[in-house]
């Protein structure tokens, strides 16, 4: 495999068997340095299970892959070394304090006794942890756990981090916590590697995005390229008189040469479009008709269509498990 200076991960036909299903099947991945590259699939796609081969903690069956250029399979101490991995579940010890398990998992990395101890005091700091360091982790909120979590992967600044679905089983607000500190990472120079089960995640946080089912790649792009290949894009007007609902319908045909979608009840009329500029083309030709409008949008397809669109299913069916069951959703303490 030839190295590319600007990877940060180059995969080339990925395969990962258990028994006689792959969990892993023939996937290529490619991450820039600094981005934040999402994996996108439901549980049983193989995320968790391609990140355990790239983190050197599964063989890889067949392929190959490098962090960095440097070879998993060949230079797996190496690899580790430029890695951080936080899990789908946090790995902390529940005896111990937030300082406590900082300064283990510093210790365990090669961190001096100072050292550990600086480097865990910078992290809680960094992570709005520093008023609950001395209490214990069962003490803890489901949020704060994952931040602990994501500070251990730090220890040792690494120029990667793996995320596999690192805001499961949070609340909304515990969540966008968690998208801020991704966002900072990417501005201090972190490459970030995040598979996520969640749309609007993947939308709000990647540069790129993989589409993963079954064990294969189906699609990869930006949000935008994904949405602008499965559909298009509409118009949503909504009137302030019903009576307007099928002079608008009319000037949509005859304009964008497609048949409005309308809503009566809710005086609603949305409009196939082609081009997103043929909006301008619409909203002119009602201007000149004096048709009163209240609220006008453009929605491009969201990714829950697109990945309906690529897959069949949506990002939680889960039939299409492709590991034996508990594969994919093994913690990933040991990359540490």
């Amino acid at each position: 495999m030839t190295t590319h200076p600007q990877l940060a991960v180059r995969a080339s036909g990925l395969v990962k068997r258990f028994g006689d299903q792959r969990a892993v099947d023939g996937i290529d991945l490619e991450v820039h340095r600094g981005e934040v590259f999402g994996v996108l699939g439901p549980n049983g796609a193989g995320k968790t299970t391609m990140l355990r081969m790239l983190a050197t903690l599964l063989h890889i069956d067949e392929g190959e892959a490098e962090l960095f250029g440097r070879d998993v399979r060949t230079e797996p101490h190496a690899v580790r070394r430029l890695l951080g991995v936080t899990g789908q579940y946090a790995s902390v010890d529940e005896n111990l304090t937030a300082s406590e398990n900082l300064w283990l998992f510093a210790r365990l990395q090669g961190l001096g006794r100072t050292e550990a101890r600086t480097r865990g005091a910078e992290l809680l700091e960094q992570f709005d942890l520093t008023e609950a360091a001395r209490k214990p982790i069962s003490a803890f909120s489901g949020g704060m756990r994952r931040r602990l979590d994501l500070a251990a992967s730090l220890l040792t600044r690494p120029p990667l981090i793996f995320l596999d679905e690192p805001t499961t089983g949070l609340d909304p607000r515990t969540r966008g916590q968690m998208w801020d500190t991704i966002r900072d990472l990417v501005r201090t120079g972190c490459t970030v590697l995040l598979t996520t089960q969640y749309l609007d995640e993947a939308d709000q946080l990647a540069d790129r995005i993989a589409v993963i089912d079954r064990g294969r790649k189906v699609a990869e792009g930006t949000a935008d390229e994904l949405k602008s290949s499965v559909g298009q894009s509409t118009l949503q007007l909504q009137l302030a008189d019903p009576g307007d609902l099928t002079l608008v319908a009319g000037e949509a045909r005859r304009l964008v040469g497609e048949d409005a979608v309308l809503t009566p009840e809710a005086r609603r009329v949305n409009v196939p479009l082609a081009r997103t500029d043929q909006a301008v083309d619409v909203l002119v030709a009602l201007r000149d008709r004096s048709v009163a409008i209240e609220s006008v949008t453009v929605q491009k397809p969201s990714l829950d269509e697109v990945f309906l669109a690529l897959t069949g299913h949506d990002t939680h069916d889960t039939d299409d498990a492709t590991a034996p069951a508990g594969v994919d959703d093994l913690q990933m303490e040991d990359a540490r």
